[in-house]
Order: C-alpha cells, then structure tokens, then sequence
C-alpha cells in the first residue's frame, strides 16, 4: 500500500520536487549559500537559483536570485560580496554564454562582473585578498580574449563545426573536446594565467591560495599509448610563471588543496592500474620545496574530497565506507584517521570555517540531499531548506555470503505493507562505475519510483565496490563476470529469505557498469523475468577503443579480459525478455554497444524476433540524451517506459505507454 503523500507514486510531482546542490561560504563563516533547483514553466528542464541560509540552522532559506535561466556556482569575496555565474538574456543575445555576476552583500541587484567570448565555466576566489581567478574557454590559436572572440564568430558565421585533433581524447562523457580548451584567467585584468594548456586542466581540479599570491593545479599531460597523466602544477597567479610541483609516474595527482597558510598542498594519488592489479588511492601531502609523503598508505579508503581546517592543524576528508560517505579527519603530519561524523549519511561539498566547523551537503537513501553544519565534536545541525519527501516504504540493510567467504552488504528499500502474506516482488538494480557504492541519494536512479510501484528494490555493492577495502575491490578487478556476478546472485538468495520479499517474482536492472551486469546475468541464468539495461556495456572489445577514455579501461581490459568477460559471447543463452535504453550523445558508453545489443538480441537470442519482426525485447532510444538522460520529461518516459515493461514480465499485468511514444 503506497503512503498517499509519498509524491514517488506520482511522476509529475517527483519530477516536480525542489532539489538542493552545492555549498558556498563566507571566509568569515557568517554566510551560507546554496542552489536550489525547480522546474521551468514548461517543464522540460530544471532552473537553479542561490538561498542564502541561517548558518545557526534556526530560520528559513531566504531565496537571493531569480534569474529567468537560473544562477549557479556561488562564490565569496573576501568582503562579502557573493559572485555566481549565469547566463542572462540581453537585447542583442537571447542565449549568452555563462558570465560572472556579483551580488553586493548589503543588498541591491546583481550587476555583470566578467563576460568573456566562450563564456565563464568556474570562479575560484581567495579567502584574505582581492583575487579571482576564472576558468574559460579559448580557442587554441587565440593569442587573447579579443582574438578568441574574433576567431569565434569566424567559425559561426562560416558554420564550420570541424575540430582537427592532434592528440587523445577527443570526447568527454556527452561533449566534443575542442577546438577550445580551458584556461585560468586573471578576472581583475582578464590575464591569461596559463597560455598554451592543451588538455591539460580541468575546472575541478584548481585551489587558489588564500592570500591570492598562487594556485596548484592537477595538469593532464599526454602520455604514451593515447593515455593521460595526471601531475600537479604551481602557477604564480601575478607573473603567471607556471612549474610542475609534483611528478609521479606510478600514479595520477588530483584535487589539489593548498593549506591556509601557503606552506604546503594536500592532494590525492591513484596508482595506475594494471591487468592484475586495481587502482589505489591514497592521500599525500607535500610542504612546498620538500618531498612528497603518503599520509594514508596504510588506511584502506579511498579519499574522494579532501581540504584543509581553516586553522590547518587537520586535513577534512571523506571516504566510501560500507554503504555510507562519512567525513573524517586525518593528522597533516601522523596521518593518522578520526572520524568525524557517525552516522548512515554520504556527505559532499564539504566547506570549512573558522572554529572548526565545517559546513556540507549530506544525504543517504532514506534523505536527499540537505546542508548541513558539523560542529567540532561531531554534531551535526540541519539547516533548512526544503522538506524532505515522504517515503513510500523502508530501507533495511541485507549481508549475503559469498561463494569465497565474502561479505557482501546491500541495501533493501521495501515498500510500505510487504509482509509475509503480501511479499513484495524483487527488483535487484546494480549501479555502475564499477568503483562505486550505492551509498547516497540519486535523483535519477531513484529506488523509491519502483517501490512506490510495489517492488521491493535491492541496492547491492558487489566486488568491485568502494568503501569496503582494497581486496574487496581486487576480487572483481578483470574478472568482471565472476565475483562480482557471483556477489549479486548472493546477494538476490539473502534479499528473497526475507519473508516480505516475493522470490517467484523477479528483476534485474543496471546502467552503465550496472548494465554490463544485466547484460551477463542475462546470458549466465534464467532466474529473472525481466531485464532492463540502460547504457550498457555489450561487446567489450568494441567498447575498450571506443569509450571517451579508452586507455583508462586498456589498463585492465586486456584482450584476454574482453573476451572472457563479454557479454556478447553469451547472446544464444538470453531466454529472458530484455528492454535496452541508450542515448545518442551517450560517450562514456557509445550508442554502438546498445545497437549491436539489441540486433542479436533479435537474431540470435533464444527470444528472437519472428517473422513479423516481432520480439519481447525493446529498445528505448533517445537521440538527444546522454549517459544519464537527464532531461525532466525524458526521465519521466524512461520510468513510465521501465515500469511498463516490469509490469508486463513480472506481474503479468499490461500498462498502457506514454502516448508522447507515437
């Protein structure tokens, strides 16, 4: 029985739920921002805007913009002043590129800070001085800003499209690289702080010292076999003199961040992965002039963010841990490991103040996403913004045992009024990466869309998962189709003991990695009735050359790999009806995988298509999407296509499709 108020029985008012993102903070700590997104009047795409919160998490959010294309990516000044990008129309653009605004902190409307011809990506202000730096696009035979504008409109006004490549990669998850590239510009004068980058920087990846004097940036140099490496570099933000600081072969150096006091910077390194041997990350730090030190060789997680204390006695970080994202504090000189936060939350965007508070996003399976405080000794205070969306059921955690002895955990989101006498039919959902967890809300792969349908969904991290250890990683690295299938069947037999939970009724579904283990459940076992795979991997010798970062995957997907863990291989075993969704613009996974997937599945599975081109399976195309398909009203069709399809196999009962479909 669904809770009438529960807005996941409803699509459009799941759609229609406010949805809160990123975090801003004044370097006094007085001030916290955040973006809070809704859909448009038409509602086919969501518009973001910044609400100032109460930093003591007593009164409302107070809205700051109201831009008709929405404001993002807040940033303070050191007196105050909020600065944020948005692209506003004028009378002789009605689509202008994103450009920095500034909002005076006394009050008074917005007024355009920095335009530039490709427009504004990312705004880094320093804490104690007056310096901005911004990240922009620029053609790469543009000599200055004036010149890139010039050679811009040449390429418009002409309609020339054609990008001439000398190196790898030339695509990035749903976009072309190129012509341009990112640089770092001086916003008081427009400075080129780094000329000539090529490929090397990306917009995450740059700290800028509090005193403005410099930044550290992870530079991606090429390297051989098409590959990139990762290294940092320093660049003088007045001279724009530029040196590499720290050069590992071993390994790639990422998310910079420079201590408060400019003495040294904090960073992490993932070790480069071979055929037998996965990926490691650790955390290192390095005073600037001495060697670099591993602070964690001997903690066994993956730092995913890290930055300093405002006083820089301590390095804040989180990490995967057993289903959750934890914040923990590690020791600058032991490393030494302290958790900070204790309970079942992931937590993201984490900003520090002064006192040892430190502000961040956190959410779980049970919560979206919410701001929240931290204060020094653990406690966490709610600062409000909006209501949290009442859930159609519960969320319970399931540990399997697998063949080899593992523990295999999973979540196990059950919807309200399963019992014995009314079990829930099971939707076992595998999420991708393959290093990843299911361990924090999603908005697009949302759980709670099917429970409200009356599936009971099983949310399992099988090998290959973070937040568990480095062996458990190591028992699914190149043996895709081994441990980490074995894991899932595992983790389907602990979830289908449960007395609430309909063994008889079965599912599978999966993106991305999630999908290229739909597709090799679906050629190993007939245990299902349904299978859905959204972005998914098929014939992995095929997709090794042609994924938007091929040499990342050549690392373990050695052509022995490829062939024993294809999914391809397999197709004269598929006895299960399969729906396959993909999107065109899709270049992590490319729309070859799904369009090979779903020719054999018409003439050589065992449920081919008949004389009349007939077969169970489907094919869900959106030529405008990418990897996620993201657009409201594509997500909505997606579920209402999904849920049509499971009701079909699983429960027998025909749904009639959207009649947008055609």
């Amino acid at each position: 029985m669904v809770t009438p108020s529960s807005p996941f029985a409803d699509l459009d008012a799941y759609v229609a739920l406010p949805r809160v993102s990123g975090l801003a903070v004044s370097p006094d700590g007085s001030r916290v921002v955040t973006t809070i997104s809704e859909l448009d009047e038409t509602r086919t795409a969501f518009v973001s805007a910044i609400w100032e919160l109460d930093p003591a998490g007593n009164g409302p959010a107070r809205r700051l913009t109201r831009g008709a294309k929405g404001e993002r990516a807040p940033a303070f000044v050191p007196g105050g002043d909020l600065l944020f990008l948005a692209s506003r129309p004028t009378k002789d653009d009605d689509s202008p590129p994103a450009a920095v605004w500034r909002l005076p902190s006394g009050g008074g409307e917005a007024v355009e800070e920095i335009a530039l011809p490709g427009g504004v990506a990312a705004v880094r202000c320093a804490r104690a001085a007056g310096v901005t730096v911004v990240s922009a696009p620029m053609l790469a035979s543009a000599t200055d800003i004036d010149d890139d504008k010039r050679l811009r409109a040449l390429r418009k006004d002409n309609k020339v499209s054609a990008v001439l490549h000398r190196g790898y990669p030339v695509r990035y998850w749903d976009h072309d690289l190129g012509p341009d590239h990112p640089h770092l510009l001086d916003a008081a004068d427009g400075r080129d702080l780094t000329p000539a980058p090529g490929g090397g920087l990306r917009e995450a990846d740059v700290d800028l010292s509090d005193d403005g004097r410099f930044l550290v940036t992870s530079w991606h140099d090429p390297a051989p076999g098409a590959a990139i490496r990762g290294t940092l570099v320093r660049v003088d933000v007045r001279s724009g003199e530029r040196a590499t600081i720290a050069d590992d072969p071993g390994a790639d150096l990422e998310s910079p961040a420079i201590s408060p006091d400019g003495t040294a910077v904090a960073f992490t390194r993932e070790t480069i992965s071979t055929p037998l041997r996965a990926p490691r990350i650790t955390l290192c730090s390095m005073r600037f002039g001495e060697d670099v030190r591993e602070l964690t060789a001997d903690w066994d997680r993956w730092p995913t963010s890290v930055t300093w204390s405002r006083d820089g006695s301590t390095l804040v970080v989180t990490a995967d841990e057993n289903g959750r994202g934890p914040i923990f504090l590690v020791d600058p000189d032991t490393g030494a490991v302290t958790r900070l936060t204790g309970d079942d939350f992931t937590y993201t965007d984490v900003t520090t103040a002064p006192g040892g508070v430190v502000y961040a996003i956190r959410h779980n399976y049970a919560a979206p996403p919410q701001p929240v405080r931290i204060d020094p000794d653990g406690t966490v205070t709610v600062l409000p913004t909006v209501d949290a969306p009442v859930l159609p059921g519960t969320l319970t955690e399931v540990t399997a045992t697998a063949p080899d002895g593992a523990a295999v955990r999973s979540w196990l989101a059950l919807p309200d009024g399963a019992d014995e006498n009314d079990p829930a039919p099971l939707l076992l959902w595998v999420h991708g990466g393959p290093l990843a967890s299911w361990n924090a809300w999603h908005w697009r792969w949302n759980p709670w869309l099917m429970v409200a349908q009356g599936y009971a969904v099983l949310l399992p991290d099988p090998a290959l998962s973070t937040g568990y250890g480095q062996d458990f990683i190591e028992r699914g690295w190149g043996a895709w189709g081994e441990a980490p299938y074995t894991d899932l069947m595992a983790a389907t037999d602990a979830a289908i003991a449960d007395p609430r939970v309909d063994g008889t009724r079965t599912a599978v579904m999966g993106g991305s990695f999630g999908g290229y283990m739909a597709n090799w459940i679906a050629g190993h076992t007939d245990r299902f009735d349904a299978i859905v795979t959204h972005a998914s991997l098929w014939a992995l010798d095929q997709f090794g050359a042609t994924t938007d970062g091929a040499y990342w995957w050549a690392r373990e997907m050695t052509p022995d790999m490829a062939e024993r863990n294809s999914p391809h291989r397999f197709v004269d075993s598929i006895a299960t009806p399969m729906l396959v969704i993909h999107g065109d613009k899709d270049y992590r996974v490319p729309i070859g995988e799904a369009l090979r997937l779903w020719y054999e599945l018409l003439t050589k599975s065992r449920l081919p298509a008949d004389d009349s081109g007939a077969a169970p399976h489907r094919f869900l195309y959106f030529p405008s999407e990418n990897h996620w398909v993201l657009a409201p009203q594509h997500a909505k069709l997606w579920y209402q296509v999904v849920s049509a399809f499971l009701a079909r196999h699983v429960l027998g009962r025909d749904v009639e499709l959207p009649e947008l479909l055609g």
